[in-house]
């Protein structure tokens, strides 16, 4: 596994070599088509149109926890500060996507209604077999065609064919310490930058 997300893995150069650094590496795309009916297809779609987001099925390589993206930055701010880390995190049209183990969608939900800090979990979404979310493309940048996905983009990009992804127990975990968080008066320093900073380079060499 590579030290930080900008690190593009070593071998024979291919077009995603050229993409932008801080978007997915080709091990990553690789594991990104492959939840999909046709992963050839996707990568070959990827080639013609690198700038442009696919809609994929949840439930064998992936679920998605998708939930409003202030509320998703609480999150990754406990996993990265005192928890294993995150699997890879998009963002897409003000909510933010959490991929996940498959089976997070369906157990998640349970989980959070037996949770003494259940109710004060925002609104989330759960994705999982016979769900579809729109993902961004490996580059990490935007359709240029500017479609109506032009908004969505990597937050944290996959770089590897087997991502380590949080189960159910992880994200309630995460979504409690979001919840409390919420409820506190005290100003919390975000790992996130502003809209005008650079892309936050993540080191992933002490996930589980």
């Amino acid at each position: 596994m590579s030290a930080a997300y900008r690190h593009h893995s070593t071998g024979p150069l291919t077009r995603y070599d050229r993409f932008d650094i801080a978007g997915a590496t080709r091990e990553g795309a690789t594991w990104l088509a492959s939840a999909g009916t046709y992963p050839r297809s996707t990568l070959a779609f990827w080639e013609s149109r690198p700038g442009a987001p696919v809609v994929l099925p949840c439930g064998t390589a992936f679920d998605v926890v998708n939930v409003p993206s202030m509320f998703g930055r609480r999150m990754l701010d406990a996993l990265w500060e005192d928890g294993p880390g995150s699997g890879p995190v998009a963002a897409h049209r003000g909510r933010m996507l959490l991929f996940t183990a498959p089976g997070t969608a369906h157990r998640l939900p349970s989980l959070l209604k037996w949770e003494e800090w259940g109710p004060a979990v925002l609104p989330l979404l759960c994705h999982g077999t016979g769900d579809a979310v729109t993902v961004p493309p490996p580059a990490g940048g935007t359709d240029h065609a500017g479609g109506p996905h032009a908004d969505s983009r990597w937050v944290v990009a996959p770089d590897t064919r087997h991502p380590w992804l949080p189960g159910p127990e992880v994200m309630l975990w995460a979504c409690v310490r979001a919840a409390r968080a919420s409820a506190k008066p005290a100003v919390r320093i975000s790992i996130f930058p502003g809209p005008d900073q650079d892309a936050k380079v993540y080191d992933v060499s002490r996930r589980r």
